[in-house]
């Protein structure tokens, strides 16, 4: 793996002005990721993981979001400094991203084909009839039936997993160096979510892109990331290797979601009755009105004192294991 990473987040802020306060969506985020590797990003909904992936790509809606501060390096050009063109050539051809709900995030008034055409006539300059042959070429990449017939067909004609499909297709179709997934596999049934994570893992290996994989599953995490960052409240509470992460992991937070987790030898033990989840009491607390301390301490068996009264600081725990806890969690 090459020493420079090719995306590098240090530090990035960006707040939501609202009418209760300033949220702090993504508080002081630092990560990277290589080329080839596949990063997982994991938390809870409002823990500011899409947030994140849309400040790197400037989607932020101002008003109310604006990025206040950090940096974000691609191939060691500051993209929050370069202007709207740059930013309209690096979208979908460089840094690509797979949206939520593809249902809704394809435009219903348009046909596959032009909406897949669009970015390729955009950042190649090629004619519209060269940019169908592409868009069916990634259409059959994408293993949907029939491609050519598809092209002229629109989103509400297809299922779920064909039309997130589409947004595969629509998101590699420039060759990105970059894929920002924002939980490609929501509401898919298991069948169709083992077929997309088996087409992104052969794309990353065609074109050895470099893959942030947003989600909250974490059976996806340990299948698919060599590397893996934990999220909460806007900010960054532990990162390691998915090995390190799932053998012994730093943070209660994280405790908490693999705990959380179904387990198939709880149900096959014949002696005893399945056991209730252990689930992580109360909810992510409201970003405009985070506690004094550490954000996640209301909802915390292990909190103390000093955890209601001071931020932890996000350190070193084991070699190459960080966490931010006050607490010697799995030691």
């Amino acid at each position: 793996m090459p020493d420079r990473p090719i995306l590098e987040l240090r530090d990035l802020q960006t707040n939501f002005y609202t009418r209760q306060g300033v949220a702090k969506a993504v508080d002081h985020v630092s990560y990277s990721v290589h080329a080839g590797e596949t990063l997982a990003v994991v938390g809870e909904s409002g823990c500011g993981k899409s947030v994140t992936s849309l400040s790197v790509l400037r989607l932020i809606p101002d008003p109310p979001g604006k990025i206040v501060g950090g940096s974000v390096l691609f191939e060691g050009e500051e993209l929050t400094e370069v202007s709207d063109q740059r930013m309209r050539e690096i979208r979908g051809n460089d840094i690509s991203m797979i949206f939520q709900e593809p249902m809704s995030s394809l435009n219903p008034m348009m046909t596959i084909g032009n909406q897949i055409s669009e970015a390729l006539i955009q950042h190649f300059g090629i004619s519209k009839k060269a940019a169908f042959q592409k868009a069916e070429e990634m259409l059959t990449v994408v293993h949907i039936p029939d491609a050519k017939k598809w092209l002229h067909g629109y989103p509400h004609e297809m299922s779920g997993g064909m039309c997130q499909r589409v947004m595969i297709a629509m998101a590699i179709c420039c060759n990105p160096k970059i894929l920002i997934a924002d939980e490609p596999t929501t509401a898919l049934d298991v069948t169709i979510q083992a077929q997309i994570l088996k087409l992104m893992e052969q794309l990353q290996q065609k074109l050895n892109t470099a893959i942030i994989f947003i989600t909250h599953d974490l059976g996806i995490v340990a299948e698919i990331a060599q590397r893996v960052v934990v999220m909460y409240a806007g900010r960054k509470v532990e990162e390691s290797t998915v090995r390190q992460l799932f053998a012994q992991p730093k943070h209660p937070y994280t405790v908490g979601l693999m705990t959380a987790v179904p387990r198939l030898e709880n149900f096959l033990e014949e002696e005893s009755a399945p056991s209730r989840l252990t689930e992580i009491p109360g909810a992510v607390p409201r970003l405009y009105n985070l506690p004094a301390g550490c954000a996640f301490v209301n909802r915390c068996s292990f909190a103390t004192d000093q955890c209601r009264q001071e931020k932890p600081p996000f350190e070193e725990k084991s070699p190459g294991h960080w966490a931010a806890c006050w607490q010697e969690i799995g030691s």
